[in-house]
């Protein structure tokens, strides 16, 4: 009855060395496939699947190597030929291997599909408008405001504090202006959401610039307004010392 037991058990060793190193060189060569993969699709990671007679490839790659490849025939169980997990099995790396030849021909149909992609594409651009002279016309004008801002700041630190905020409404619309000091932070049309004319950003759109300045002599007349009612209302204060 142990007479089976004594029979001598075939060595897997070669037949695993064969598959690893057929394995190995099949990492290399995808290797090179997913590099060109790259280069042509854009970015540092992807996939793309090729479909053969026999089934259909997906090569799948992260930083110029190959993540998987994976065979999937028309018939029988995916094969993963690649995988950053552990190889395939001998018989199955075997299977995968006959339709090899197959991807690497749709891979190569895949590029020379793009040959005369740029054919049509014509070697010279119209010129670009600069935009130069409107950025500094914009940037004129927003000196200007911030010169009167900053009297209105020094106005408003001298009588109302160090920092704050003096806000009217222009046509509807909420102007406020931020002091701190003798600067000023911001000055911003709108509410929360609105245009910051001034600010320690940079500059607004030009056309945002062009439809709020008309209304810059009407927001320094109402701050004028407000200093002369301070001034009258101080007028009618009065102190008397005991």
């Amino acid at each position: 009855m142990t007479d089976g037991l004594e029979a001598d058990v075939e060595g897997a060793d070669d037949v695993a060395q064969q598959r690893d190193e057929l394995a190995t060189r099949v990492r290399t060569h995808a290797g090179r496939i997913a590099r060109e993969l790259a280069v042509l699709q854009g970015g540092d990671y992807g996939q793309k699947t090729f479909t053969t007679d026999a089934g259909s490839w997906t090569l799948k790659y992260e930083a110029g190597d190959v993540q998987y490849l994976r065979y999937e025939p028309q018939s029988g169980s995916e094969i993963y030929a690649v995988s950053s997990k552990q190889p395939p099995e001998p018989d199955a790396l075997e299977r995968a291997m006959t339709d090899y030849d197959a991807f690497v021909a749709a891979f190569n149909e895949y590029v020379r599909s793009f040959e005369d992609l740029f054919a049509d594409v014509p070697e010279t651009f119209p010129e670009v408008e600069s935009t130069a002279e409107l950025a500094a016309q914009r940037d004129r004008t927003l000196e200007r405001i911030r010169e009167v801002c900053t009297a209105m700041a020094g106005q408003l630190h001298r009588y109302d504090g160090d920092y704050g905020t003096y806000a009217t409404t222009i046509d509807g619309t909420r102007w406020e202006l931020k002091w701190d000091g003798d600067a000023v932070s911001y000055l911003r049309v709108g509410g929360e959401d609105g245009i910051y004319l001034l600010s320690q950003y940079g500059p607004p759109p030009a056309p945002e610039v062009r439809r709020l300045v008309d209304d810059v002599p009407a927001f320094v007349t109402a701050f004028n307004d407000h200093v002369r009612d301070l001034e009258a209302d101080l007028e009618t204060v009065a102190f008397e010392s005991k």
